[in-house]
């Protein structure tokens, strides 16, 4: 009604402050603001109310309210019978006398006739909201003159479908809460959504004027109807009806007439119910927040009380659940709404609670038939049924009196779960009507929910997928610690090319990875899957950087030339303090200098993209020293459409420098300065090391030659060496399987001397280097066999031990844990 006022155009009238005496303008109406306290005493009275009930403020200011309200019992002894006064839909319902002394606790409305001094009858439409929360104020009472509003919209006396009213108020009521109650918009008018309270309370609290309707298909939970005739009349009709079937004559024409507009304004109430709910559930793919917009969307308009259940394989994102129902079928509560005083239900009937449900109650019939199941009243003996169910709480005072349908929440006929709703003892109860609607709206409600639980189902594989793809790196290597990242481009897209990984090399070196298959999706990540694997099993043998790109290269070109992909790949030496980088058109790698704090990019050979091919790859060697910091990413963290990515490389930069108290910090830190909204599309893959590098005096080495007596020298030195690193508790084991590798190395060298080397750090590292390139075999000995046993033993005692090929032969090491101090 308010669609045709223009923002900034001051009413002509305002609300409730009796500013103007002309006619009002068409979509604003002046309103009567009345606040009642907690003992039914008027706390407000605003100029529309003075002119509209003719009490004066001053007079009006600490009355009862039931005694200068037009509610029932006040005009009972007028000349001219009152109007009905109805709830929302089918003319059924308390009047404002409820309202006013507390009987309700959800929304009312209706009309009423009163005679005011000095004027003619009065035609008044009124609106009554409970108000909760600490405040004294317990209700806030609109009313309109509607013969001033038929006036306006130039109806007649005999229109009957017209287009419904909601009320508002604005700050010049000079009502002392009317902040508040802006800031409780939403609370006081449930069926509004967050950003049409936000417009409505800017709307009223810059311009000043009322909205007498939110939007097209929005509106307050109850309002007026025009058109549905007084309680009294409509008695009257069904007599007159009872009568004329009994005698077996006609029923006069006015009284079918009247029937029909009953029926249809009925109708057309429920579809317009149902639109609305449509209309709010389902905003999102988001299963949870699907199932309390269901929950909200019926509460209070059509139940005072909604608690849903959902079918365990539901709530866990599992697939479609199979078969009927069953007595050892498990439903989890999952949303609960109500109009009762907060905190009544929780404690009762908590949000998160599982429980099945025996054969003998509404709720097992209806999820087992798949139809909605109306109760008028529980009666005592049902409430006492329903409540076994309950160990330990008694929840009778809650549902016994109360009015109660289950409806079904299905999908492609197998039922998701249901829907409880309740109504309180003083509404009217769900009739067949409220069941056929009530079956509608969880019709609607389970697509909803099945389309929402697919998603969340796809949603939980394709992580699934990127999490079994992604490799789990340990936060220290030798020598580095490492902190990674991986960013879905979008929550439809969260399978991508995008990967990083670090692989053990021998000589306490680290190779670290990151690459990008170009493209979103399951093929992109199939792709990404073959490349990690391919790189892993080509930095265990030690190949170059540059040569492994090439490998890498030749690889793609194999799988297949529809995909391409950029990939940087790093070798860090601890000992030597490098860094040994080769680059497939991958963005070039941050390093952080721990002297100065200084960042840059790292000037790099760019190379082609994997998949090319016939390109050649360089690698450049860069001298790092401890506390340096090297950061890789792929392109999703700085690439912006539109934008030049020189520009997010600039920030990538700045960002790396900027100091934190941990790795997971710092990366954290560059993610919030390169996406600060959450905009960007594209998949991000961030590794972060910090290189600190292995002091010298914890490395040891010595040089073997080829002859068996020197064993025996090598089984001395390392006992001598751990004990002066303090590890004395170690030098039995270490030397036993010291002694059984270089036994093998001496055994199958050629020319080159044995190197042994001992590494502590996080833990103790020991390696043998012989020029042998056939990798030794874990193997079963006999009971009379003289070989064999050796890296047996050396597999029984070691924390982990390995074998991997290098350029003059083969390297075989392995750890002990060092203990503790």
């Amino acid at each position: 009604m308010d669609r045709g006022t223009e923002r900034g155009t001051p009413p002509s009238r305002g609300a409730g402050n009796g500013a103007a005496d002309g006619p009002a303008a068409a979509g604003r109406v002046p309103l009567a603001v009345v606040a009642v306290d907690r003992d039914g005493m008027v706390s407000h009275w605003s100029r529309g109310a003075s002119r509209l009930f003719g009490a004066t403020k001053e007079e009006a200011i600490g009355r009862s309210a039931a005694d200068l309200l037009p509610v029932s019992g006040a005009l009972a002894e007028q000349d001219t019978p009152p109007y009905g006064m109805y709830a929302a839909y089918d003319g059924l319902g308390p009047d404002l006398e409820s309202s006013l002394d507390g009987g309700l606790s959800y929304p009312a409305a209706g009309r009423a006739r009163l005679t005011v001094p000095g004027a003619d009858r009065v035609d008044v439409l009124w609106w009554a909201y409970p108000l909760v929360g600490p405040g004294r104020e317990r209700l806030l009472v609109l009313a309109a003159d509607a013969g001033a509003l038929r006036q306006d919209l130039d109806l007649d006396e005999g229109t009957v479908a017209v287009e419904r009213i909601a009320p508002a108020f604005a700050l010049h009521t000079d009502f002392p809460g009317a902040d508040e109650l802006a800031r409780r918009l939403p609370e006081i008018l449930p069926s509004m959504s967050v950003g049409e309270s936000a417009r409505i309370v800017a709307q009223i609290l810059e311009l000043g004027y009322p909205v007498m309707e939110f939007s097209q298909n929005d509106r307050v939970p109850v309002t007026p109807d025009w058109g549905v005739p007084r309680r009294a009349e409509r008695k009257a009709r069904r007599e007159r009806a009872a009568r004329a079937a009994a005698e077996g004559l006609p029923l006069p024409q006015d009284d079918r007439d009247e029937g029909e507009d009953l029926e249809y304004v009925a109708v057309r109430e429920r579809l317009e119910f149902l639109n609305e709910v449509s209309g709010k559930i389902g905003t999102s793919l988001d299963l949870s927040r699907t199932i309390v917009e269901v929950s909200r969307a019926v509460v209070p308009r059509f139940t005072d009380v909604a608690g849903t259940y959902l079918r365990e394989q539901v709530v866990a994102g599992e697939g479609f659940p199979d078969g009927v129902p069953d007595t050892t079928t498990m439903w989890h509560r999952v949303a609960l709404e109500h109009t009762d005083e907060p905190g009544r239900w929780d404690d009762v009937v908590p949000v998160g609670e599982a429980m099945p449900f025996p054969a003998h109650t509404p709720f097992f019939q209806c999820m087992t038939t798949g139809e909605p199941v109306l109760v008028p009243r529980i009666s005592e003996q049902m409430g006492h049924a329903i409540a076994s169910q309950f160990e330990k709480r008694d929840i009778r005072p809650l549902i016994t009196g109360r009015s109660m349908l289950v409806v079904p929440l299905k999908a492609r006929n197998v039922v998701l779960g249901f829907m409880i709703l309740l109504r309180h003892p003083e509404r009217v109860e769900f009739n067949d009507m409220d069941r056929v609607t009530g079956a509608e709206l969880a019709a609607r409600a389970g697509l909803v929910l099945d389309n929402a639980r697919m998603y969340t189902f796809q949603e939980s594989v394709a992580e699934t997928l990127q999490d079994s793809m992604l490799p789990h790196i340990p936060p220290r290597m030798a020598g580095c610690d490492i902190a990674t990242r991986y960013l879905p481009g979008t929550l439809l897209g969260r399978v991508g090319g995008d990967w990083f990984d670090s692989v053990k090399l021998p000589g306490a070196r680290t190779a670290l990875v990151v690459g990008d298959v170009m493209g979103h999706g399951l093929n992109s990540a199939a792709m990404m899957g073959q490349l990690r694997t391919a790189v892993q099993t080509m930095a265990a043998l030690d190949l170059p950087p540059a040569q492994l790109l090439r490998n890498l290269d030749d690889l793609a070109q194999r799988l297949g030339d529809t995909y391409l992909a950029t990939c940087l790949y790093a070798v860090y030496d601890p000992i030597a303090s490098e860094l040994h980088i080769a680059n497939a058109g991958h963005i070039p790698p941050v390093i952080v200098r721990a002297g100065d704090g200084r960042s840059e990019l790292l000037d790099l050979p760019t190379g082609a993209p994997i998949g090319v091919g016939g390109v050649p790859f360089e690698a450049i060697r860069v001298r790092v020293a401890p506390g340096d910091r090297l950061l890789m990413c792929t392109d999703g963290l700085v690439e912006v459409r539109g934008e030049d990515i020189g520009v997010g490389l600039a920030t990538l930069t700045e960002s790396a420098a900027h100091p934190a108290a941990s790795m997971d910090d710092a990366c954290d830190a560059i993610i919030r300065a390169l996406n600060p909204r959450g905009g960007r599309k594209d998949d991000v893959a961030l590794l972060m090391a910090r290189l600190n590098g292995i002091e010298p005096d914890d490395v040891a080495e010595w040089r073997i030659s080829l002859d068996p007596v020197e064993v025996g020298r090598a089984r001395a030195v390392v006992r001598e060496q751990l004990h002066d690193w303090g590890l004395g508790r170690l030098a039995d084991g270490a030397e036993l399987m010291v002694s059984e590798l270089v036994t093998n190395a001496v055994r199958h060298s050629h020319r080159r001397p044995v190197e042994l080397r001992l590494v502590r750090g996080d833990s103790l590292l020991c390696e043998v280097d012989d020029d042998d390139h056939d990798l030794p075999n874990l193997s079963s000995a006999g009971p009379t066999d003289e070989k064999g046993r050796g890296l047996r033993v050396v597999s029984t005692l070691a924390r982990e031990w390995g074998a991997s090929r290098t350029k003059a032969g083969k390297t075989v090491w392995f750890e002990l844990t060092l203990p503790r101090r």
